[in-house]
C-alpha cells in the first residue's frame, strides 16, 4: 500500500509552473542514501516512474547497505545510480567485487564515478580516471557513467583556487567518453547562482568538452542547513547568495527553494536550445521529501501522471 502523498496548494494557483522551468526539469534525477532510504515506507509515493536516483555512499557506509538500496529502487521501477567513490575502495579486486554485485544483485547498470574527499586513498584508487581505465565497468556491461563537474572551482584538485587540473581531467573523460560504449555525463555540485554554472557550461565546451550537463539544484531547506552543506562541501562565490538571504529578517525563517537558479537556467536553455545544459540534479539537503515535492510541483503534467503510474 503506497503512502498517499498529500502536497500544500500551489500558490501561483491555476497558472502552474513557467513551462521554461517544466521543460528544464523533465527527466530530474535526486539521491537517497541508505540511512534514509530506509525512513521511506514507499519511494513510488515521492517520485515519477523511472527516475534516476544515485545512492549516496558515505565513507562507512557497508557495500551491502548500498546494494540493497540499489536493488529496492530497481525492484520499484527507478533507475539506481549508486555513487562509486575512489579513495574509498580497498582494492581492485573490491572494485571488481562491487560492480558485479551491483550489477548481478540489483540490476544496475550505471554509476557516478567520484573522486572522493577522503586525504588518503583506502586503496589504489585517487580518481575516478583510474577506475574508468580499468575497463571494469565495460566488461560489467555498464552503459552509463556519470563524472563531476565544479563549476566553482575544486580546492581538493586545484589548491590553488583555479580550474587547471579539474579541466584537465575533464578533457580526459570527455576522450574517454568518445572511445567508450558508455553514455558520459557531468553532474555538477550544487551552487545558488545561475551565471557561475551558464559561464562554466560554455567554457568547457568551448574548450571541446562536449558531454551534457546535469546542474545540481539544491533542494528546498532552512537557511542554516544549506550553508552549513556548502561550507562543507567547498561551494565557491555563490554562498554568498545565501551569506546575503541570511542579513535580510524577512527571509531568514523561510525555507530555501531553487526557483530563481531554475528560472534563470531555463530562460537560459530556452534561448540557447544547444547548450550543454541538459537536466537538473536535485540534491535534497533539507530531506528528500520536500526536494522531491518541489522537483514534482515544477515539472508539469507529465511527470506527475508518470508518479501515479508508479504507485501501487
Amino acid at each position: 500500500m503506497a503512502l498517499l502523498n498529500f502536497r500544500k496548494p500551489d500558490p501561483r494557483g491555476m497558472a502552474g509552473p513557467d513551462p521554461k522551468v517544466v521543460a528544464l526539469m523533465q527527466g530530474y534525477s535526486i539521491e537517497v542514501m541508505p540511512r534514509t532510504a530506509r525512513k521511506i515506507d514507499d519511494f513510488r509515493a515521492l517520485l515519477p516512474a523511472g527516475t534516476r536516483v544515485y545512492v549516496a555512499h558515505i565513507e562507512g557506509t557497508p557495500i551491502d547497505e548500498m546494494i540493497d538500496t540499489a536493488r529496492r529502487l530497481t525492484d520499484d521501477g527507478f533507475c539506481a545510480m549508486p555513487h562509486i567513490v575512489a579513495r574509498n575502495i580497498p582494492s581492485r579486486a573490491a572494485l571488481a567485487e562491487w560492480i558485479s554485485r551491483y550489477r548481478n544483485e540489483a540490476g544496475v547498470r550505471q554509476a557516478l564515478l567520484l573522486a572522493g574527499g577522503a586525504k588518503v586513498p583506502h586503496g589504489p584508487f585517487d580518481s575516478s580516471l583510474q577506475m574508468m581505465e580499468t575497463g571494469l565497468f565495460d566488461k560489467a556491461g555498464f552503459d552509463r557513467l556519470h563524472v563531476a563537474g565544479h563549476p566553482e572551482g575544486n580546492r581538493d584538485i586545484d589548491p590553488d583556487g583555479g580550474h587547471a587540473n579539474v579541466e584537465a581531467a575533464l578533457r580526459w573523460k570527455q576522450a574517454f567518453s568518445e572511445r567508450s560504449d558508455a553514455e558520459m555525463a557531468i553532474v555538477t555540485q550544487f551552487v545558488f547562482e545561475a551565471q557561475p554554472i551558464i559561464d562554466w557550461a560554455d567554457a568547457i565546451r568551448a574548450a571541446g568538452i562536449h558531454m551534457p550537463v546535469h546542474v545540481g539544484l539544491a533542494g528546498p531547506a532552512k537557511l542554516q542547513t544549506l550553508i552549513k552543506y556548502a561550507i562543507a562541501c567547498g561551494v565557491g562565490p555563490s554562498l554568498s547568495v545565501l551569506q546575503k538571504r541570511a542579513m535580510d529578517v524577512t527571509k531568514l525563517l523561510l525555507p530555501y527553494e531553487p526557483a530563481d537558479v531554475a528560472s534563470a537556467l531555463a530562460a537560459h536553455k530556452a534561448a540557447h536550445p544547444d547548450s550543454n545544459i541538459a537536466l537538473v540534479h536535485m540534491f535534497p539537503l533539507g530531506g528528500i521529501g520536500p526536494a522531491a515535492d518541489w522537483a514534482l510541483d515544477n515539472s508539469g503534467a507529465e511527470a506527475q501522471a508518470r508518479m501515479k503510474g508508479g504507485v501501487a
